[in-house]
């Protein structure tokens, strides 16, 4: 489709087809934590640090969006939750695809917990949502988690490989799963809804809780793109970092421009 193709590429670089994401949906689930209690600070950070999109709910670009300086992609996210819910791994949808265009978004998010109590109702919503942004030539992002009883480890590449599986088969263009920890487990994950060179949808990582130090946050990434990632959808450790338009561009040097984890560790170090 045309119209999704010029999407994709608003969200992502063209050159490479991977992308940086900042997701800044945190507000809902969390309420205004540290990084994010103004928005177009945050925003306006990320664009400085060259990420290709960020990612938040209608507050995002109500709040601020688009400051000054350099574009950057915009991704509304369509489900949520609260940290405070009887379960907050129920998501449910609070937005839909139309809304997303009137307010001039490049792409839509869904987020959906395998093994949940409701998980059959937020494949249900996967599903209905995909098919309207097939309608409309809008690009679908699926963040896909594994949470519940029968989940020891959602971080195992077994229940890994099938979040990503679950996106695939349900029409995503992108989807979200959690790192596996190495390069060769992530490796199975990419390789098992596609692969992005063989035509396959395109696989980020989570950026996960927030770490101790820069360098687990970008040997993370490299392990993420030497096992075939497309690149990375990265909040806390992003936002919350002491400078994070530097950790972005960090980040954004080792996506598109190849840099090594000790290369791009001394573009921090820099004035």
């Amino acid at each position: 489709m045309l119209g999704k193709a010029i999407r994709m590429e608003r969200i992502s670089n063209r050159e490479d087809g991977r992308t940086v994401i900042v997701p800044m949906d945190h507000g809902v689930t969390l309420g205004p934590i540290e990084g994010l209690i103004d928005m177009p600070v945050a925003v306006n950070k990320a664009a400085e640090g060259g990420a290709d999109a960020v990612l938040g709910h209608v507050g995002l670009p109500l709040l601020g969006h688009r400051g000054y300086g350099r574009d950057i992609g915009l991704i509304l996210h369509l489900s949520a939750s609260t940290s405070l819910a009887p379960d907050p791994n129920r998501k449910v949808l609070v937005s839909h695809v139309e809304r997303a265009i009137k307010y001039g978004a490049d792409a839509v998010s869904v987020h959906i917990n395998l093994g949940a109590a409701d998980e059959s109702v937020m494949l249900q919503d996967l599903g209905e949502v995909a098919m309207k942004c097939e309608e409309w030539g809008m690009p679908l992002a699926a963040m896909v988690y594994t949470r519940g009883a029968k989940i020891e480890s959602e971080y195992d590449v077994k229940v890994v490989k099938h979040a990503a599986r679950v996106g695939a088969e349900l029409g995503a263009d992108l989807v979200k799963v959690n790192y596996t920890g190495s390069a060769e487990t992530f490796q199975e994950v990419v390789e098992g809804c596609g692969g992005a060179k063989s035509g396959g949808i395109k696989v980020v990582i989570a950026g996960g809780e927030k770490m101790e130090t820069d360098r687990e946050i970008l040997e993370m990434v490299d392990g993420a793109l030497t096992g075939g990632a497309s690149g990375v959808s990265i909040g806390r450790n992003a936002f919350q970092h002491r400078t994070p338009e530097k950790i972005v561009a960090a980040i954004v040097g080792m996506v598109h421009g190849g840099m090594s984890v000790d290369e791009a560790l001394k573009t921090l170090e820099e004035d």
